[in-house]
């Protein structure tokens, strides 16, 4: 039996490996804000993982999200069916299906771009630090905007009702609690170096 592959099909895979490449940026983001070397668990990996680079791992991994991103919604200019056009894209007041929800998906995408061109050395050269920081923060605002965009988008654009155990969505929350726990754990993790650095102050 042949299973029809449509672009659609193709577009809503490519957004689901961007959403799940930008979840692990982001965990490796958090890692990064750590002193992760000096814990027991790194400590005890093979000699082979704690030689990899996970700042070179994390910068590789933005572009591939954002590579991702972009071909998301080109892929449905290709499919004459879905009357989507460049503008709906960039501009989704008047796109054909669910505006709102498109356009939390371009708002996710323009955040991910804004924080990739300010990661590049002639942009960070010119920001400060702070500056710099706030703007990788967005990333959290722009994961949680695919992450709906994800679970609320019909993935064969009928507007239908969202099917919650449908796989895509699956992924969808499975992402969204995965980056739900991190933070915890991130702020956590903050809170208790915070606490250490007022009782040695």
């Amino acid at each position: 039996m042949l299973i029809e592959i449509t672009i659609i099909d193709v577009s809503a895979v490519t957004g689901l490996l961007a959403m799940s490449v930008l979840t692990l940026n982001i965990l490796l983001g958090m890692l990064l804000g750590t002193a992760f070397k000096t814990f027991g668990w790194w400590k005890r990996m093979p000699d082979a993982m704690r030689k990899i680079k996970v700042v070179r791992i994390h910068n590789f991994t933005a572009y591939i999200a954002l590579g991702l991103v972009l071909t998301h919604p080109l892929l449905l200019l290709l499919d004459a069916s879905t009357k989507f056009t460049f503008v709906d894209i960039i501009y989704p007041v008047n796109a054909p299906h669910q505006k709102i929800f498109v356009a939390l998906g371009t708002l996710a995408m323009l955040a991910l771009l804004a924080v990739v061109i300010s990661s590049q050395k002639a942009v960070r050269k010119k920001l400060s630090f702070r500056a710099w920081k706030n703007m990788h923060l967005i990333s959290y605002v722009t994961a949680m905007l695919f992450i709906v965009h994800g679970l609320q988008m019909d993935p064969e654009l009928k507007d239908r009702p969202v099917d919650w155990f449908d796989g895509e969505k699956l992924l969808c929350l499975a992402c969204f609690f995965i980056l739900i726990v991190a933070t915890g754990l991130r702020w956590q993790y903050q809170r208790r170096l915070l606490l250490h650095r007022k009782q040695t102050a």
